[in-house]
């Protein structure tokens, strides 16, 4: 429900100063991110930063012949729009909803405003977007020389970083796109899961039953990921307010 909703459940913005997040938190507008909402487009100039804290929001790179894979996944832990602040308006991938929820957007000049004081904030979103960066350079090399159920693995857990239950609400056929990979690979790749007690698989939902399990199956792609994103960005103390 909205009315449960805090802004301190995205990590970024828990982890920033009293001041900082004062003069941010007036203009945060509490927002519902749906399953399958397209936040960003491919070269639409971007009008807001989004923080996510129940929703979780994939990062598509899109070809001409509308094939597409994901590069990253964000959610409580991060922010969406980095372009904004690295010195561009716009950017090449799309961002899509993948787990519905809530979030906070605030307007692209006020964050813009606020990284350019060039104090704690500046600091925070860097290390952030090296992180970012490191998830995409992996997701890269993930996809290129992993199986599908390594990738399924890494792409689950991730998830389940982001999210605070273990289930996640999503088709054969989106994970697909995601993955940039037949539908008929995902549902084998389900299958042996499944059929080895770690995950259940009906009807679109996805429930883990055996995280340790997983984790012993994935590739070392999400342990570098998770590792640089915890060296970066560790969880500091809650705001004061």
């Amino acid at each position: 429900m909205p009315n449960l909703q805090n802004p301190r459940q995205n990590h970024l913005l828990d982890a920033l100063l009293k001041a900082e997040y004062n003069r941010i938190s007036v203009g945060l507008e509490l927002v519902h991110m749906p399953l399958g909402q397209v936040l960003y487009e491919p070269g639409g100039l971007l009008k807001y930063v989004y923080f996510p804290t129940t929703s979780i929001v994939s990062l598509l790179y899109v070809m001409e012949n509308g094939a597409s894979a994901e590069i990253a996944v964000v959610g409580n832990e991060g922010i969406l729009g980095v372009s904004i602040f690295m010195g561009g308006d716009t950017t090449p991938s799309r961002a899509v909803v993948q787990s519905d929820g809530y979030g906070y957007r605030l307007k692209a000049q006020l964050m813009k405003d606020e990284f350019n004081r060039a104090g704690p904030v500046l600091r925070l979103l860097l290390r952030y977007t090296q992180a970012l960066i490191t998830q995409m350079s992996q997701t890269a090399v993930c996809n290129r020389h992993h199986s599908v159920e390594q990738q399924l693995c890494r792409w689950l857990l991730l998830s389940l970083d982001r999210l605070e239950s273990n289930e996640l609400v999503m088709t054969q056929e989106l994970i697909s796109n995601m993955l940039g990979v037949r539908r008929e690979g995902v549902t084998e790749a389900a299958g042996k899961l499944q059929k080895s007690g770690l995950i259940h698989y009906s009807r679109g939902r996805i429930e883990v039953l055996d995280r340790p399990g997983l984790e012993k199956r994935v590739c070392e792609c999400y342990h570098v990921v998770k590792t640089e994103f915890d060296r970066l960005l560790p969880r500091l103390p809650g705001i004061a307010v």
